[in-house]
């Protein structure tokens, strides 16, 4: 994929040894300014970036220390001919977070990949944050494409209204988005932003597990949907609707753990030499289970998601798809809350597609199967963090202060 000269506005110096320096991301049009940036650290040039949400003062110092900001990247770092372009921060849940060491190569391999398997390259429009992978890969698919991302604010609340007025906005030929499902559902439940859904050439739907339902439905609309699979450490989404992307390849240990190898995979992380995570160059080994069912990648979920209750071990992905498909539900999660006599008590933490009529617990408990929930909690939203991702441990937290 071609990269185009640079842009102009920004001086492009080599920097030996280069650094780790934050690329303060804000919201709107202002994200207009940040594209020579973008476009320098993709032709090799500048410092590492760092991408932090603009203002967010306890992330910028926690970024800071983490990744040394400002300081020197150490020589497995780095490469003078293949650049560390990105270090991404991963959106674990706890604890500090990890930074994403991605080369230049890898997110042109990541970028031409997607472009391969979606269509020719056409308008991307940004609506998630951009200092989360998925949000930059939008800017950065872009920047290789030749082409101009047409941006949402980010910074507000993302309503079907404002998905149809900046779909207009967007010029004619192929188009793009990338959502994760709490945007495709409300998408979904506005008739005029669904008819502006189907005008995309292909629509992105990661981040977290999308319902079925939620899929027969946009499909059903006329959208093209693509579910992926992919993590920062991977320049994001590299599994298109179960199928790898051409020169990545996916693996599944004899536990069901997946590994991901390829050119879009990063060199590791930042400060952290070593990790067993990238043991072996080019391979990524995650911590999500997985299943081959005919020739696709089915995503179980994640190692430490596993709820265990009376001795059994409960995978809440597929419960949670068996709930979802209840008309009533929009969105579901299964955790497990402590309990003296069952060690985990399994929860389901529910959000109705029609508040006035909820679903019951003796609906969410047919449709769960054996893996019966024992109680239900009714949100208006999932906690949520990242770009979006549910918040299992925020959603058991909260379980476990209302049934206590």
């Amino acid at each position: 994929m071609k990269i185009f000269g640079p842009a102009p506005g920004y001086t492009l110096e080599p920097m030996r040894p280069r650094t780790v320096e934050l690329l303060e991301v804000p919201t709107g049009g202002d994200l207009q300014r940040l594209l020579p940036r973008l476009r320098a650290a993709l032709e090799g040039q500048g410092p590492a970036l760092a991408p932090v949400a603009a203002g967010d003062h306890s992330q910028i110092e926690l970024l800071t220390s983490a990744f040394g900001i400002g300081t020197q990247l150490a020589p497995a770092e780095d490469d003078e001919h293949d650049p560390t372009a990105v270090v991404i921060a991963t959106s674990g849940s706890t604890g500090t977070p990890k930074g994403s060491l991605l080369p230049r190569s890898a997110l042109l391999a990541s970028a031409q990949a997607t472009q391969d398997r979606l269509g020719p390259p056409g308008s991307w429009l940004l609506t998630l944050p951009a200092q989360h992978i998925a949000g930059l890969q939008v800017l950065l698919r872009s920047i290789a494409s030749g082409t101009t991302p047409h941006l949402m604010d980010t910074g507000r609340t993302f309503t079907p209204e404002r998905f149809v007025e900046a779909t207009n906005a967007l010029p004619e030929g192929p188009r793009y988005v990338s959502l994760v499902p709490t945007q495709l559902h409300r998408i979904l439940t506005d008739h005029t932003a669904t008819a502006a859904l189907a005008t995309y050439t292909a629509v992105l739907v990661g981040g977290s597990a999308t319902a079925s339902d939620l899929l027969r439905r946009a499909g059903e609309a006329g959208a093209t949907v693509r579910t992926t699979y992919g993590m920062s450490e991977t320049c994001g989404g590299c599994v298109y609707d179960g199928i790898p992307l051409d020169g990545v390849t996916a693996t599944t240990d004899e536990d069901g753990r997946i590994s991901l190898h390829g050119p879009v995979v990063g060199r590791g992380y930042r400060n952290r030499p070593g990790h067993p995570a990238f043991a072996r160059p080019g391979t990524y080994r995650t911590d999500d289970h997985g299943t081959w069912t005919d020739g696709r990648l089915r995503i179980v979920g994640r190692i430490d998601d596993v709820i265990i209750t009376g001795g059994l071990k409960i995978a809440p992905a597929p419960v949670e798809d068996a709930i979802a498909e209840l008309p009533s539900v929009a969105q579901v999660l299964l955790v497990g809350v402590p309990d003296a006599e069952w060690g985990q008590r399994l929860v389901a933490v529910v959000v109705p597609a029609d508040p006035s009529r909820p679903p019951t617990l003796q609906d969410v408990q047919v449709a769960a199967g054996t893996a019966r929930p024992t109680a239900m909690m009714l949100v208006t939203n999932l906690p949520t963090r990242g770009p979006g991702k549910p918040d299992r441990r925020a959603a058991a937290d909260l379980a476990a202060r209302r049934l206590a």
